[in-house]
């Protein structure tokens, strides 16, 4: 089977319908490869452990609500220290690259590699690339130890620099050879992973000894097969400052609306989790979820009711909702991503318009935008544990020879996932699920959408994912084909 057309996918059969989607190894392609013992057994901060390293069999389920005939289904490798290490500390040569947007906790993640390299293997050369991609072929690096990067995760942003495309890929190998560097960790979202992906593949076309393993940043949570992104945690918490602020203008003033537009480019996780978490806010939009403005049963409709039930109106709006309103642009960044327009701002003057001029009522609109205050802040408590934990996972799997792999969290398990499975699709909001009902219960809000389009998106979300051959058990008792990931009854 091709992923992309590249390579085979690695996959391992067992009995009743056991299906582990492996990561690549450094074995699969160098031949007589020695192993080392894992220093670890020797660390005296691990001596409490009563099970020294993962075993070589474990696994965690993609899945673990299922019906009592379901085939056991998909698993990932577990992460976790190996008994036996294909590196030796004295050779290793690392590098950490950050690439794409800021994200709460990118710091963090490069603390923490830092240190488990050196603290629990020590390995004591470890490479900052500074500025993303194109920091490989500008030469542009920083040392990393612990000292430099002690008090790093007190601070917002990435202290190695970052930016958008700049990925050639014959530069970016070529560099890592020229440097002699053996292990590469990448920090970044979907597009930066598809990058990593690439990299591997001309690494293993080269035959080279060098691990490529990616850690998955996106502060949108628009990722899919993880639980969720770190970052995702701080970006609701501090969603909540601008909520806030806009109750608190709204209830101050006759007819007042407070507006605030959040995080979500294609996915609406930012915007609903922090509404939830809210309790003031009367209306959520996000892209997954149509609206129209005019006529019965529209947005303008809907506001013009609160007020007059209320006094007041807080409405949350994430960027990439109601685009399809606006004119299209066709610009992109230097990621792919298409360039939207500022969603927030038109609608605020459409609101406007619409009670001067159609119902000559006035209202005292204000409009917040918080976007770049929360991506620039440093990790909360949850974030920087999550962090701690994603870092040193990937630093064990490096350590163990596993490549061209992505660490992430999977029902509560660190595990390691093949950068395919991470590349297929984005993680979206499923409205037809419990967590977006939860909301609508919560808002109050219409759901701007008929029964019939609802029927329409549940069909084509099942469809999509009868080709997992995977069964989820609902509320009811039936089976649906619905992703574990999209069935809402926890955390993202």
């Amino acid at each position: 089977m091709e992923s992309n057309g590249i390579s085979e996918q690695k996959i391992v059969t067992g009995d009743s319908g056991y299906i582990l989607q492996d990561v690549p190894h450094l074995s699969d392609y160098i031949p007589d490869l020695p192993t080392y013992s894992n220093p670890l057994q020797d660390n005296p901060a691990y001596a409490v452990v009563k099970q020294y390293f993962v075993h070589v069999d474990d696994s965690v389920p993609q899945k673990i609500v299922v019906h009592k005939d379901s085939p056991r289904g998909i698993h990932f490798r577990r992460a976790g220290p190996r008994q036996k290490i294909y590196f030796e500390p004295d050779e290793v040569r690392a590098c950490i690259v950050t690439c794409g947007g800021l994200c709460p906790g990118l710091n963090t993640v490069i603390r923490e590699i830092v240190y488990s390299l050196y603290h629990m293997y020590g390995v004591t050369r470890v490479l900052g690339i500074d500025g993303g991609y194109k920091g490989f072929y500008a030469r542009n690096t920083i040392p990393l130890t612990p000292k430099v990067v002690n008090d790093i995760h007190k601070r917002g942003g990435t202290i190695l620099g970052t930016s958008r495309g700049g990925h050639d890929t014959s530069k970016i190998v070529h560099s890592i050879q020229d440097r002699g560097i053996n292990q590469v960790y990448i920090i970044g979202g979907d597009g930066t992973q598809k990058g990593a992906s690439v990299i591997f593949e001309e690494i293993r076309r080269r035959g080279l000894k060098v691990v490529v393993a990616g850690i998955p940043k996106t502060i949108d949570n628009d990722i899919p097969v993880i639980d969720r992104s770190f970052g995702f945690d701080t970006a609701v918490e501090e969603a909540q400052r601008a909520i806030n602020a806009a109750h608190v203008e709204a209830e101050s003033v006759e007819n007042g609306i407070g507006l605030v537009k959040l995080m979500g480019r294609y996915s609406g996780f930012i915007a609903m989790y922090a509404t939830l978490a809210s309790r003031d806010v009367d209306c959520c939009l996000i892209p997954e979820s149509p609206f129209y403005l005019d006529g019965k049963g529209g947005l303008y409709e809907y506001i013009e009711k609160q007020l007059k039930e209320n006094g007041h109106m807080v409405i949350v709006i994430a960027e990439g909702a109601g685009q399809e309103l606006l004119s299209e642009s066709m610009q992109q960044d230097a990621s792919g991503n298409k360039l939207l327009q500022d969603v927030g701002l038109w609608i605020s003057q459409g609101i406007k318009d619409y009670f001067s001029k159609q119902k000559k009522m006035t209202i005292n609109l204000k409009y917040i935008d918080p976007t770049y205050m929360i991506r620039a802040v440093p990790g909360n408590a949850s974030d920087n544990v999550y962090c701690t934990l994603l870092a040193q996972s990937v630093v064990h799997g490096a350590m163990a020879g596993y490549t061209g792999f992505t660490s992430g969290l999977v029902n509560g398990r660190q595990t390691y996932i093949p950068f395919y499975r991470i590349n297929e699709k984005q993680h979206k909001v499923v409205i037809t699920d419990r967590m977006w009902a939860r909301l609508l219960s919560s808002t109050n809000q219409p759901s701007f959408i008929s029964n019939k389009e609802v029927i329409e998106d549940r069909k084509e979300h099942i469809s999509g994912e009868e080709k997992n051959e995977e069964t989820q058990l609902l509320d009811d008792g039936k089976c649906a084909d619905v992703a574990p990931e999209n069935v809402d009854d926890s955390f993202p």
